[in-house]
Parts: structure tokens; C-alpha cells; sequence
């Protein structure tokens, strides 16, 4: 009788968690916590494209933009591909010493892109991808510039965005470009080995790479310090893309003209 009657209030809780409804709330509230953080992973992201950066421009009548430039995308990454000229070709002389030939008569852009030392150089193809550089671009890992010479690019495929921007802003982004580069005392210091082919290379970059401030929010700072205005925040191309067609005129995105 004294087992019976210990079993029977030692069962007592649980009756109670089922009658009234416990698993239940547990399942629901399980269910609420998901819900409220989608939530906010959706309210951040609109609000990383629907908020501008800078709120406003110092001179936002600036015309005269007769230079163009190209974002390129794929789903997780952005670059940025600059017609060649004489003067591109001298500041960025330095990229002959990591063995690029910037005499190739078929090159036409230089392409610029930040990223994460491990995953960047680690995953050449998507058959490339392991968990290690994965799991290190979510926490902190240095930095790396790729810088790759290009032929000619279609300016209507899917992966280009046709950017106008003035002499002005293309000065600005090739200041940033530059200042990109982790510098020693002869100069940006380029990754031996690291390349994914002959016409392309990495260097040592400044700053650290994370989830929350990527390839694609360095892009965003170079398009801005071209004169542009993006959303406050773009982890994403698709959230870069967007925010620079809300926030710039439509003007801002027709090509004129094959380039180079």
C-alpha cells in the first residue's frame, strides 16, 4: 500500500502536465521563440535596406557621371570591376609583383573584392566548401583582398550591375581600394600560392571578417565612397542590390556605353 500510494503521487505531476496542458505550452512557446526571432531577422533585414547610408549626401546634385563601374554578384559575394585605363594601371602597379600581367591587351577591368581569409581562399569552387572556413567566417577571421584582371564582361547578364558614378566618385572608390590593403614597407602584401588561377591573386587586407560585417558590406563602403547611398546594413547581395536601386536614381544604373 505505502508503494502504491508513493507511485501514485510521484505520477501526480506528470498527470498534471498532461491534463493541463504542459506539453503543450512547452511546444507553443518553443514555437513563439522561433516565430519572434524570424521576426527580427526579418525586421533587421528590411531595415538594413530601407534605412540609408548616409542618411543624407553632402552634395547630392552632383552630375557629370561619365565614369561607370560594375557590381558583380553571385548569391553570398559582390566585387567591383573597374574599366583599365593609364592612370588605374599606375596606382595599382603593385599587383605585377604578386605576377599578374596588366600588359594582357585582352584585359579591360581590374576586380576588386573582401572577404575572409579561410573561406576566401579555401573555397575556389562550391565543391571546395567545408565546414572549417564555414564555421570561422561566422566568428572572426582575417581579412583578404582578391584582385583579378578581366576581360570583356556583359553588361546585360544577370550577376552585373551597371553603376554611373563622376570622376569624383571614382577617385573616392579608388582611394578606398587602395586603403584596403594592409601595407609593410614595400608596400600591400600579396598571399603566395593563395590564387585561384594566372590572372588573379590575394592580398592581406585590413580589418576582420564576421556573418555581421562581410564582403558585402565592405562593397556597400567602397560604392558609398563612390558617391552612392546603400542600406545601413547588407550582409547580402540581394539586400546591397536592393538598397542601392531604393535609395539612388534609376539614372545611376544604365549602361551608355560598352566599357571599357
Amino acid at each position: 500500500m505505502g508503494l502504491f500510494f508513493c507511485l501514485e503521487r510521484a505520477n501526480k505531476p506528470l498527470k498534471r502536465l498532461i491534463d493541463g496542458g504542459g506539453f503543450q505550452s512547452v511546444i507553443s512557446g518553443i514555437f513563439k521563440g522561433i516565430f519572434f526571432a524570424l521576426l527580427a531577422v526579418v525586421l533587421l533585414v528590411g531595415l538594413g535596406i530601407v534605412v540609408p547610408r548616409p542618411l543624407w549626401l553632402d552634395d547630392p546634385a552632383r552630375t557629370g557621371r561619365s565614369r561607370q563601374i560594375l557590381m558583380l554578384s553571385n548569391p553570398i559575394h559582390t566585387d567591383i570591376a573597374i574599366p583599365v585605363d593609364s592612370d588605374l594601371i599606375t596606382r595599382f602597379a603593385f599587383l605585377r609583383s604578386a605576377g599578374l600581367n596588366l600588359d594582357n591587351p585582352n584585359l579591360r577591368y581590374l576586380v576588386f573584392g573582401w572577404g575572409g581569409r579561410s573561406f576566401y581562399t579555401e573555397t575556389r569552387t562550391w565543391a571546395d566548401l567545408k565546414a572549417g572556413p564555414v564555421l570561422k567566417s561566422f566568428a572572426l577571421d582575417r581579412s583578404v583582398i582578391h584582385a583579378e584582371l578581366a576581360g570583356d564582361i556583359p553588361l546585360d547578364a544577370p550577376a552585373v550591375t551597371v553603376i554611373n558614378i563622376d570622376a569624383a566618385g571614382l577617385e573616392g572608390l579608388k582611394q578606398f581600394i587602395l586603403g584596403s590593403f594592409e601595407q609593410a614597407d614595400n608596400g600591400p602584401m600579396p598571399l603566395p600560392g593563395s590564387n585561384y588561377g594566372p590572372n588573379d591573386t590575394f592580398f592581406e587586407a585590413r580589418g576582420y571578417f564576421n556573418a555581421l560585417v562581410g564582403c558585402n558590406t565592405w562593397t556597400a563602403a567602397a560604392l558609398r565612397q563612390a558617391g552612392l547611398t546603400s542600406g545601413f546594413w547588407t550582409a547580402l547581395p540581394i539586400m546591397l542590390r536592393l538598397s542601392l536601386n531604393l535609395h539612388n536614381e534609376d539614372e545611376r544604373f544604365v549602361a551608355s556605353q560598352a566599357l571599357p
